[in-house]
C-alpha cells in the first residue's frame, strides 16, 4: 500500500450541541411550524398549496438526514455498519416515496410516510449517537429538533382527516 491508499484520523466531538449544529438542526423545523398554522389558518387554496409545500419541505429534509446518516457512516470506527446503511435505506425510501405519493395527490399517505420517517430518525439518532454511529451531540439534539417536525406534521394530517 502506498502513501495515499490510507488515512487515519482522530475526532474529539463534543457533547453539547454546537452552536451549527442549533441553527441548521433547529432552522429546518421552521417551515414545518409555520407550514402547519397557515395551512390551518388559511383554510383555501392557498392554505393547500402551503400544506403541500410543507409536505415537499418534509420530504426534502428527510431525504437529506438520510444522506446524513450515510455522510456519517464514512467516518464510523471500522467502516458502515449495517444498521447505519439499513437506516439510511429506510428514511431514503420513506421520503422518496412520500413524495411520490405526495405528486400523485395522496397527501395522507405522503404526511404518514413522513411521520414514520421523523419517528425512526426521533428514536434511532440518540442511539447511534450513543453507540458511536453518529455525531455524539445529536443524542441531546434529536430528542428537541425532530418532534418539532413530527408534531407539526400530525397537525397536518389532522388537517386532512
Amino acid at each position: 500500500m502506498g502513501r495515499d491508499d490510507k488515512r487515519t484520523f482522530t475526532v474529539s466531538e463534543p457533547r453539547a450541541v454546537p452552536w451549527l449544529g442549533i441553527v441548521f438542526g433547529y432552522g429546518p423545523m421552521l417551515p414545518f411550524t409555520i407550514g402547519a398554522a397557515l395551512a390551518w389558518w388559511r383554510r383555501d387554496d392557498l392554505g393547500d398549496a402551503i400544506l403541500y409545500l410543507t409536505i415537499l419541505w418534509g420530504c426534502a429534509i428527510l431525504l437529506f438526514l438520510s444522506g446524513v446518516r450515510r455522510g456519517v457512516s464514512f467516518r464510523t470506527e471500522g467502516g458502515p455498519t449495517f444498521i447505519q446503511i439499513a437506516t439510511m435505506l429506510g428514511l431514503f425510501g420513506l421520503g422518496f416515496v412520500a413524495l411520490v405519493s405526495a405528486s400523485l395527490g395522496l397527501t395522507v399517505v405522503a404526511i404518514a410516510l413522513l411521520i414514520a420517517g421523523f419517528t425512526t430518525v426521533a428514536i434511532l439518532d440518540p442511539i447511534a449517537a450513543r453507540t458511536g454511529e453518529a455525531p455524539l451531540f445529536f443524542a441531546r439534539l434529536r430528542p428537541t429538533q425532530i418532534p418539532v417536525a413530527i408534531l407539526s406534521l400530525c397537525a397536518l394530517l389532522a388537517l386532512k382527516l
